[in-house]
């Protein structure tokens, strides 16, 4: 095929980055008008055109998010990802931003749908998230992760490890794990049950997701976001979700549970840690392994979290032994 050049003149080409820059040129179009848009319109009680500097943020593991201004004041708006909706009880999720909404724990919510997870929050200025390598940043971290245990906060829902661990499987309707001694695995972590159940615990509403990225260094304070897996559990489940996010080694997991526990943690409350960080690493894996069928890798993510159920697994049957 021959192909010949379409020439212009300069004054009929004009580049467009942004959506404002698009909708300034063509502003009669109903397709720049989206839903999305309309939403932040009615809530926030402006017009479309009103919402300005849109800017796509990293797409997280389980949403994603831009940030707009409204006004000279700046805000996030979360869209649910692929596969989300059979991921996260929405309705469970709205109790537990309203049952931890007096505390001021989390970042301030403007709008939020218990029926599709849309949420607008308010935009953190000079916000930074926690480093899981800075030692004075996971004290402050662990300080807050107890004082909010310590509220002892109640919701109606549960977020069952092993429930979930066999429900996330089921997404994946039949297909195997890309991991060939998974039933072995999966056998083995179960047997850890026993273990979790034999020692005592209180269960209050846990985060479940306490990642290193959800704690936010706010001038003097730290908020806690994104509770979207947040139900009651024990809230030593807390501990070893951050680990296993931050990938430690066991001198860093040690390291972890000193901090959270300033007066000394007890083996057996340890070896019930490390049952939570095998247990957790296979949750996330199968979790991993249905958003790869909603055509979303996450790589060495996924891989280090199985890894976390076999490794603790043994060092399980190790401490056990001594």
């Amino acid at each position: 095929m021959i192909i010949y050049a379409r020439v212009y003149k300069s004054d009929e080409v004009v580049e467009i980055n942004t959506y404002e820059q698009l909708r300034e040129i063509d502003d009669n179009s109903n397709n720049l008008d989206t839903n999305i848009i309309s939403l932040i319109a009615k809530e926030l009680i402006v017009e479309t055109k009103d919402v300005q500097d849109i800017v796509v943020l990293k797409k997280g593991m389980t949403n994603r998010s831009f940030r707009f201004t409204v006004s000279d004041k700046q805000y996030i708006m979360r869209i649910p990802g692929e596969g989300t909706d059979k991921l996260i009880d929405r309705k469970g999720e709205y109790s537990v931003y309203k049952t931890i909404k007096e505390i001021s724990i989390s970042d301030d919510i403007v709008y939020m749908s218990a029926e599709n997870g849309y949420k607008i929050t308010e935009f953190l200025n000079n916000a930074r998230v926690c480093d899981p390598f800075n030692e004075e940043d996971v004290r402050l971290c662990m300080q807050k992760l107890r004082s909010f245990h310590n509220e002892k906060l109640k919701v109606e829902h549960t977020f069952d490890i092993y429930e979930k661990i066999n429900f996330y499987e089921n997404l994946w309707e039949g297909k195997p794990s890309i991991f060939n001694d998974y039933l072995e695995t999966k056998e083995k972590i179960f047997e850890l049950k026993t273990i979790i159940e034999s020692e005592p615990s209180e269960w209050v509403l846990s985060h479940i997701d306490s990642v290193p990225d959800n704690f936010l260094f706010v001038d003097d304070d730290i908020r806690l976001i994104d509770w979207e897996y947040a139900g009651m559990q024990d809230p030593h489940v807390d501990i070893a979700m951050f680990a296993i996010y931050a990938m430690y080694d066991r001198e860093k997991v040690e390291a972890l549970i000193d901090s959270y526990f300033i007066e000394g943690c007890s083996h057996k409350t340890r070896i019930k840690i490390y049952c939570y960080i095998a247990a957790c690493g296979l949750l996330w894996s199968n979790w991993c392994e249905y958003k790869r069928f909603c055509g979303i890798e996450f790589g060495e993510y996924s891989l280090k979290q199985y890894r976390y159920a076999k490794e603790y697994y043994n060092i399980v049957k190790k401490e056990i032994l001594r």
